[in-house]
This record gives structure tokens, C-alpha cells and sequence, in this order.
């Protein structure tokens, strides 16, 4: 299984609210079976986490030690997921994998695998990117290749592997695009495998073929110190998105109050709206972005597929009143309360309203 994502991350000195924002199209439409496969959202708190069994098949060890997360799947039935965050303000998302359809034995682990296992089990991108490391040296197929983009509220990392060696670069710059198609990591490494030649450009030594190519920015540049909102990255995301992209996802990441995790669910940022999640107390998401027995999608992406052309310009602006709302909300709270335990769920509810 392929995953390929066009990615947008913009640091504190540019956004405001002194957040970290990250966007994420996913862009591998023929790579898991076309615009036509659901993405699921997913939420599973710390004793469900962990949970189940990989789809590479390698054990998970035992852990008492894990957080809350909300996680986009790429298709239908993985236990994994392509994008996804925790209750700490960690975020971790893939933007390109390839190898992996012989990844599947006894003691493998996908992509998707990884970024569900460090989500359960990181504080700080930091760890996480730690975290991944080890996982990467101890099950990653020689034949597959991938690149991590991890975040919190303060750094930025880009994560390159090509079997079971990977490098790391913390992101200097104030924002970049990471676009899909090859490894990232070129010559600035921050962190890697023990024993990694530092001194030549990872992508060059071990994927040189398919790397990935220089990307310019998408609509209106974050140049402004302090301007960059949720707002922009979604202009971002509509402004990048093709006909064969998927789901789309943007995290605000707040060190100061409440990290804010937004969804589209369906495909195309352009023809569908951003729905928000919190890790308030105790969260509830609808039933409807996720796979129902004896179904093939979810029923959000079947309504979505069938809506009426006017409805997009109703939800539009339910999503630009729903921005202002939390916007105002978190300038008077630093912490998400029990009002908020839904708010994923009437959201997603709200807009199949316009659809049916």
C-alpha cells in the first residue's frame, strides 16, 4: 500500500496565535484504488490505541503509557492511518511510501502502522521522531522507502527511510511545501540511524531516481510574522489540490491553549468543507466517517459523492462561521471543556443535512 501526499507546514513566527500549522492533501488516488476509497476518521482513546493487529504483521509490545488519537486511514479496513495527531499536540503524517506490497510478513510494520504506534506512544515531535527511528531499524521491509513529516507546537521534522536506515532534518526554514514523489532528507541530517553516513545527500544514496522534486508554495505565501491562520492553509490546500486528490487535512498546533485538528472526510479540499476536532474530555465523532459492517465507504464520502452543486456555497460558509466561533472560544479558554466532546460529530451531522 502507497502513500502519497502534497504537504504544507507553516511554523510560530508566521502563524497566528504563535501556532504551528500543517496541511496535508492526499494525493494517492491511484495508488490505493482512486478517489473512489473513503478516507476513515477515527478516534480511540489511550486503552484502545494500541489495540488490534498491524497490517504488517509485526506484534505490538506491550505498553501501559499511551495517549489519546484522532487518525486518518487512507482506505477502508487498514489499522493504520496516513495523518493523524494526540492529545500532546503531536502530529505525524506521511507524505510519500513505496515497497510496502512486500512489506507484509511476520514482523513487518507499514507506514501507517508507525505513525498509529508513535502517536499512541510520543509527548514531543522529538520523541516521535525517535520513536519512528527505532520502529524503521527494527521492522521496515528492505524494499520500502518513506517519508514522515512530524510536528508539535514548536519544531518541525522531515523523517526520510529507505529500509530499515533513516535520516532526520528539523526544519529551519519558517515554511515549506514537502511535496510526494521521492525522500526528502538530502544533506542536512539532525538525527539518524546509528552508524549513517552523514556527509552525502540521503535521498542521492539510496533513492535517487525518485526524488522528490523542488515545490513552490500554493496561492498567497506565509510571509507575514503572525498572519498565517487555518483559513489560509485551507485556501492552500484548495489551491493545490488536483482532480485525483483525496482527503484533505490541516492541524492547528497551539503550545499556549487548544490544538485544533481539522477534516475533510471526503475527496477534493475544493469541492469539500474542513470539520473540527478537539481532544476535549470525553469526544464522540459521528459514525459517519467511519466504515459500517457490509460497507465499502463511509456514508459521508456516499452522501458527499451524491450532493447537489449549490450545497457546497451553504457549507462554505457554515465552515468560515464555525472557524470564527472556536476562534472566539479559544481566546477565552486554554483548555477544550465537555461542551466540545461533540464537536467533530455535529459538524460532520450538519453537513449531510445538505446533502440528503
Amino acid at each position: 500500500m502507497s502513500s502519497n501526499a502534497d504537504c504544507f507546514v507553516v511554523l510560530p513566527p508566521k502563524c497566528s496565535s504563535d501556532s504551528l500549522i500543517l496541511g496535508r492533501n492526499a494525493e494517492d488516488a491511484t495508488a490505493v484504488g482512486g478517489i473512489g476509497v473513503s478516507s476513515e476518521i477515527c478516534y480511540f482513546d489511550a486503552s484502545a490505541v494500541l489495540e488490534g493487529k498491524t497490517d504488517g504483521g509485526a506484534a505490538l509490545e506491550p505498553t501501559s503509557d499511551t495517549l489519546r488519537v484522532i487518525l486518518q486511514k487512507p482506505q477502508p479496513g487498514v489499522w493504520g492511518g496516513d495523518y493523524g495527531s494526540n492529545e500532546k499536540g503531536v502530529t505525524v503524517a506521511l507524505t510519500w511510501s513505496t515497497g510496502e506490497e512486500q512489506a507484509k510478513d511476520t514482523d513487518s510494520l507499514l507506514a501507517t502502522d508507525i505513525v498509529r504506534i508513535t502517536l499512541a506512544q510520543s509527548n514531543d515531535a522529538e520523541t516521535a521522531v525517535d520513536h519512528i527511528g527505532s520502529l524503521v531499524a527494527k521492522h521496515c521491509n528492505d524494499n520500502t522507502k518513506v517519508n514522515f513529516i512530524v510536528c508539535d507546537p514548536s519544531a518541525a521534522w522531515i523523517l526520510s527511510s529507505a529500509g530499515k536506515v533513516w535520516a532526520a532534518e528539523k526544519l529551519q526554514s519558517s515554511w515549506q511545501r514537502v511535496p510526494s514523489g521521492g525522500l526528502t532528507v538530502t544533506s542536512t541530517i539532525d538525527k539518524s540511524s546509528d552508524g549513517l553516513d552523514t556527509s552525502v545527500s540521503f535521498a542521492a544514496a539510496h533513492d535517487a531516481e525518485a526524488e522528490a522534486s523542488t515545490a513552490d508554495w500554493c496561492g498567497v505565501k506565509p510571509e507575514g510574522e503572525g498572519a498565517f491562520t487555518q483559513q489560509d492553509m485551507f485556501l492552500t490546500l484548495r489551491s493545490a489540490c488536483g482532480a485525483d486528490s483525496r482527503g484533505a487535512s490541516v492541524s492547528v498546533l497551539s503550545g499556549k491553549g487548544v490544538s485544533c485538528h481539522w477534516f475533510t472526510g471526503t475527496p477534493n479540499a475544493a469541492d469539500s468543507v474542513f470539520k473540527p476536532f478537539v481532544f476535549a474530555p470525553k469526544p464522540r465523532i459521528s459514525p459517519l466517517t467511519q466504515l459500517q459492517p457490509d460497507s465499502k465507504e463511509t456514508l459521508l464520502h456516499s452522501l458527499h459523492a451524491n450532493r447537489k452543486p449549490a450545497a457546497l456555497e451553504h457549507l462554505r460558509s457554515l465552515e468560515g462561521s464555525c472557524v470564527d466561533e472556536l476562534n472566539n472560544y479559544f481566546s477565552l479558554q486554554d483548555h477544550a471543556s465537555d461542551e466540545l466532546d461533540e464537536l467533530l460529530k455535529d459538524c460532520v451531522e450538519a453537513e449531510v443535512k445538505f446533502y440528503r
